[in-house]
């Protein structure tokens, strides 16, 4: 088996590299946040983007690392910054400025099509909601008769929702955790990386072709 040969790699050079790759993570987060922030009604748009945003990342991992697993091992934090900045602002929205008052369940939509995705019709001391609060999945928290508090959206951009499910301080705290994650893996990355380059090694499933 031939050796690979090492060969000169500029510190400084790498060390702007790994900067730049730091930089590029701390971006992707603030703006799908911002993204968020702008399209509070859909959480399609900055679902979709912060997913390409955390793929483009680990690619430059990739290269950064000059091998495979830390891009690997960055998918736990890129979660945590999807999660975060896909719901924090949203939910700041709806703590800084919702409309919180006492409702009681009357209805629950799946009960008369039989489905899994419910609508709960809501009664509160002026009458019936025109909203809905609205889950998908089999088994609810709540049920017909239940009283619960809810927050919804005087300006009508955000879906209402349960106080109890509106944490921007978790989302946030999901957020800050995640790009903690990635600055330490792209540190790690920076540092690996500068050492395999000199060595002159090359990703694994480089080899194999």
């Amino acid at each position: 088996m031939k050796k690979p040969q090492g060969g000169t790699v500029d510190r400084g050079g790498y060390f702007l590299f790994t900067l730049a790759v730091l930089v590029l993570g701390w971006v992707i987060a603030a703006a799908n946040t911002g993204i968020s922030y702008l399209t509070p009604g859909t959480e399609v748009i900055s679902i979709v983007t912060g997913f390409i945003g955390c793929l483009v990342l680990a690619i430059v991992l990739r290269f950064l690392h000059r091998a495979w697993w830390l891009a690997a091992l960055s998918v736990l934090p890129s979660l945590l910054v999807l999660i975060g900045s896909v719901q924090y602002a949203r939910e700041a929205a709806l703590d800084h400025r919702g409309v919180r008052e006492t409702v009681r369940i009357t209805a629950d939509s799946a009960e008369s099509d039989g489905g899994s995705n419910h609508r709960f019709t809501l009664v509160g001391p002026s009458g019936k909601l025109k909203e809905t609060l609205d889950y998908s999945g089999d088994h609810p928290q709540w049920k017909v008769g239940d009283r619960l508090v809810v927050v919804s959206d005087p300006d009508g951009d955000i879906p209402l929702e349960a106080a109890s499910d509106v944490d921007p301080g978790g989302r946030l705290a999901s957020l800050l955790a995640g790009v903690a994650g990635w600055t330490g893996i792209t540190l790690l990355a920076g540092r690996r990386g500068f050492v395999r380059r000199r060595a002159g090694r090359r990703p694994l499933f480089d080899d194999a072709g």
